[in-house]
């Protein structure tokens, strides 16, 4: 069998934004994520990186009392990872939401999809981040 392994950043790239905490940084978010992916070829299903973003930054606008967030891209050798950065202390944590609950399946959706997940105390606040790894044939 001959098969091609999928093609990998050979090199370290990041980026940083701050962002107002209001309804617009989701989609500033997304378009940033998106952005990063195309010009650093990153092999990785953007619709599931956007769509986690989303639910992160979404999070963060919702539940913490700062004027800013801030959204960490990294890509590295082995994965796209995404850090979200806001000023509330609280950790979220992964529940199950009821059937006929409008909000409260954003994490699920993380764990779901993403290769990685977790939080993390910052001096400001905390972060929550996620990782996606390679996938073959994306480019």
């Amino acid at each position: 069998m001959n098969a091609m392994a999928p093609p990998r950043p050979t090199e370290l790239h990041s980026c940083q934004v701050r962002l107002a905490a209001k309804p617009a940084a989701v989609g500033q978010a997304r378009c940033h994520v998106q952005a990063a992916i195309g010009a650093w070829a990153v092999p990785v299903d953007e619709h599931v990186a956007v769509l986690l973003t989303s639910e992160l930054v979404t999070n963060a606008i919702t539940h913490q009392p700062g004027r800013t967030i801030t959204v960490v891209i990294v890509c590295s050798p082995g994965q796209l990872r995404v850090d979200v950065h806001d000023t509330s202390r609280a950790l979220p944590v992964l529940a199950p939401a009821p059937v006929d609950a409008e909000t409260g399946r954003g994490l699920m959706l993380v764990d779901t999809l993403s290769d990685e997940w977790g939080t993390y105390r910052t001096p400001a606040g905390k972060a929550v981040y996620f990782t996606l790894a390679p996938q073959p044939g994306l480019a």
